[in-house]
């Protein structure tokens, strides 16, 4: 049951993959701005039509100007796509308008939440949701200036629920940010319901839980601020359970908004608050890095190695990965930034590698990878953040079965070499699966880490070291997978490679203790 649901999420997340997760955050807010703009004609949203338009074009100029200006003195590449995911996040956050006073506001908020990327940021990392920063000082300058208007969340309303359910839900597979914001869902949603039962019962009135449960549900903002704001990777810390930890405080905040006079703690505040945990969690990896490439090399015929030298120190643990940005003119769909599981090993700092994989004359070469093909040694690139959960189990005495497909061995090989280096002993078994014995990476680093090694490619390697076994003639299945690794049922099983291949594999490993997984999305 669970490699089938495994198996079937990385299908789903192999076709998103194909679009950048910046790209597909700006379509699906496109979509819902559309959706509202339809249902607007009848009168199921709060904005009439023109206000809608009027205030989007508002938020679209001030933003992507502002970026522009700040960009152009930072020296930093023009991100239009950021910038209109901003104003995206704006148009349902604050109170559409007409009225000059309340554009002013509008305006007042986008340049605002604009400039807190550069101004509130730490090593090239904005701290804050930019979004949720514009807001609140839209709300705090509208104390003394009411005409100025404030936030509103006016998304939060029944006939929005389900386009944002829909479209949320894709940014999250994206993201792989489903189970962090169920939590915060969950708990946000738990708490509201309590605190209106409970100021129901102070006022004498009957309490109808379920009436308060789709009321809370269906009218609130709490959908999109988790699909749409509280998902952002860079105001995230790098770590599963850090990620769980901001989204229930935040789901408690949101869902019991404080009371603080002239404001609540509301919405955006709660958001705000949450930023700073993630901060404090991540304040020694949550910062931009410029790598400075030292040199390249094939490791197959289609695999190339990159290494760099960082300038400043990088903390990551074993198998996680780290985001790569490129800048290039005229980016695909797939944008300019693209995850790469990390090759080498912590000891190995301040050198670091990646590899990935390119098919020479493929058609469908992407952008981003014919830019990457254009760096030079000496020449830098930023790293924006390190992420990822698919580290080795914390007790070495756990029996561990790896599943490389492809170029996903590359966390294996950090992980490994990490071992090998700090002279921790394991329990590890690698299933290595390759188009063919060519494309086998690594096999020196591997080699030296002295495990158990199975091999499924179509032709038979040449010598193979003496704890390697060529899996001739076995079938890559749940049964095919029991003869060459009879203790399964003992073993962590981690799966690394391209999602399609996951997909493809993961039925195989139904047997394992437990199943972790690593999906490339490609680029």
């Amino acid at each position: 049951m669970i490699g089938t649901f495994t198996s079937l999420w990385n299908r789903v997340f192999a076709v998103l993959g194909r679009v950048s997760m910046y790209r597909l955050a700006l379509l699906s807010l496109a979509g819902l701005a559309l959706i509202a703009l339809v249902v607007s004609f009848f009168q199921l949203v709060v904005p009439t039509p023109w206000e809608l338009l009027v205030t989007s074009a508002v938020l679209a100029v001030v933003c992507v100007g502002v970026d522009a200006a700040a960009q152009a003195i930072v020296r930093l590449p023009w991100r239009i796509e950021s910038s209109l995911i901003t104003a995206g996040i704006l148009l349902f956050v604050l109170r559409p308008t007409l009225d000059p006073a309340g554009l002013a506001g509008i305006a007042l908020a986008a340049a605002v939440a604009s400039l807190s990327k550069y101004v509130l940021a730490w090593r090239g990392r904005h701290i804050f949701n930019p979004a949720a920063v514009g807001a609140t000082v839209l709300t705090l300058v509208s104390i003394a200036v009411p005409a100025l208007g404030a936030s509103s969340w006016w998304v939060g309303t029944p006939v929005m629920a389900a386009p944002v359910i829909v479209l949320g839900l894709a940014v999250l597979i994206r993201t792989e940010k489903v189970r962090v914001i169920a939590v915060f869902i969950v708990t946000a949603v738990a708490v509201a319901v309590f605190r209106t039962a409970a100021q129901y019962q102070a006022a004498g009135l009957a309490v109808d839980g379920g009436a308060i449960l789709s009321t809370v549900l269906w009218s609130s903002p709490f959908l999109f601020l988790g699909a749409f704001m509280l998902s952002e990777p860079l105001t995230l810390p790098p770590r599963r359970w850090q990620q769980f930890t901001v989204a229930a405080v935040v789901g408690v905040l949101a869902g019991w908004p404080i009371d603080l006079g002239a404001i609540s703690l509301g919405q955006e505040r709660a958001l705000l608050i949450g930023n700073l945990v993630a901060f404090a969690f991540a304040f020694s990896v949550r910062s931009a890095v410029k790598l400075t490439l030292e040199s390249r090399a094939d490791l197959t015929p289609t695999v190339q190695e990159l290494t760099f030298r960082a300038r400043r120190p990088v903390l990551f643990t074993p198998g996680q990965y780290l985001e790569l940005d490129v800048p290039h003119r005229h980016p695909d769909a797939r944008g300019t930034r693209r995850e790469f599981s990390i090759a080498s090993a912590p000891e190995d700092l301040p050198l670091l590698s990646v590899a990935f994989r390119e098919v020479p004359g493929a058609k469908t070469q992407s952008s981003y990878k014919k830019a990457l093909a254009k760096v030079g040694a000496g020449d830098g690139l930023a790293v924006t953040g390190v992420w990822g959960d698919f580290v080795l189990p914390k007790k070495a005495t756990s029996p561990v079965l790896m599943v490389a497909a492809g170029i996903g061995i590359t966390p294996f090989v950090s992980q490994l070499r990490h071992v090998r280096l700090t002279g921790e002993e394991r329990d590890i078994v690698l299933v290595y699966v390759a188009s063919d014995a060519s494309e086998l990476a690594f096999r020196d680093e591997l080699e030296a880490s002295g495990i158990s090694v199975v091999v499924f490619t179509r032709d038979q390697p040449q010598d193979l070291p003496r704890h390697w076994l060529w899996a001739r003639g076995v079938r890559l299945d749940s049964d095919g997978l029991l003869q060459v690794v009879p203790d399964i049922a003992a073993r962590h099983a981690y799966i690394s490679g391209p999602a399609a291949l996951i997909a493809d594999l993961a039925p195989a490993l139904e047997r394992a203790r437990s199943i972790t997984t690593d999906a490339f999305s490609g680029y």
